[in-house]
């Protein structure tokens, strides 16, 4: 878990160091690195999710090459765009009972849309 903050904290950094312009983009998104495992034997892969309001998520989303290029130098395999507006209004999800921190930092970052 602290690997993964670890590097959705320095996948930010590079973003910001070397593209400004995107940099100031994620400023008012929620960036995570998720790990998850699949086959068998079950292999791990990490991405990065990055949760964007949904007036956000297109600007955010133009520059997927550019996320995806720095992401696979970090030897990530993917980026992925979620909206967290949609997340937080979904009557199914469980994400407030098990991920109440995740679930606050999506609120706030709906609210600063």
């Amino acid at each position: 878990m602290i690997a993964e903050d670890i590097l959705a904290q320095e996948f930010t950094r590079v973003v910001h160091h070397y593209y400004p312009k995107v940099g100031q983009l994620l400023n008012g998104c929620h960036v995570k690195v998720i790990t998850s495992f699949w086959g068998r034997p079950a292999k791990r892969f990490q991405y990065v999710g990055i949760y964007c309001s949904a007036e956000k998520m297109s600007l955010v989303a133009a520059h997927k090459a550019v996320l995806r290029e720095v992401a696979e130098n970090m030897g990530l395999i993917q980026v992925v765009f979620l909206n967290a507006n949609r997340l937080l209004r979904d009557p199914m999800s469980g994400l407030k009972q098990s991920r109440p921190r995740l679930w606050l930092e999506l609120q706030l970052v709906a609210a600063c849309s």
